[in-house]
């Protein structure tokens, strides 16, 4: 059974995009934002809070280019002590949970092997 507490908390659905690669929660809101499936208003939602989101926290492409196309298995952990960027996520389980797309959420306290990192989150190859 998984912790329900840790250091680094990840939201993520079930099924692999790439072997050994879960999908993440934005990446599972984008797909649903790009595939046309969601009504006038949570399309618009779902822009709204991408651009929010994009302004206010750094993506780590951008600060690491490369980090995941040169490791595969990496994935983000956001840490549980960045509140506001846990809290922000919620939304977009409710939107996900709306249009029955799964997502587990998991804590740990050692994601694996550290690639990166900044105020709010890590990006990290499991062990």
């Amino acid at each position: 059974m998984e912790p329900k507490s840790g250091r680094f908390v990840r939201f993520e659905g079930p099924h692999h995009r790439d072997p050994g690669r879960t999908v993440g929660i934005f990446a599972l809101a984008n797909g649903l934002g790009l595939s046309g499936r969601l009504s006038a208003g949570d399309h618009d939602w779902w822009r709204a809070a991408n651009d929010f989101g994009n302004a206010a926290y750094v993506d780590p492409e951008t600060a690491a280019p490369g980090v995941y196309a040169n490791h595969p298995s990496a994935k983000a952990w956001f840490k549980t002590s960045a509140a506001h960027l846990v809290s922000y996520t919620s939304s977009y389980l409710v939107l996900l949970r709306r249009y029955d797309v799964e997502c587990a959420v998991r804590f740990c306290d050692d994601p694996g092997r550290i690639l990166y990192e900044d105020a709010v989150q890590v990006i990290a190859v499991p062990s």
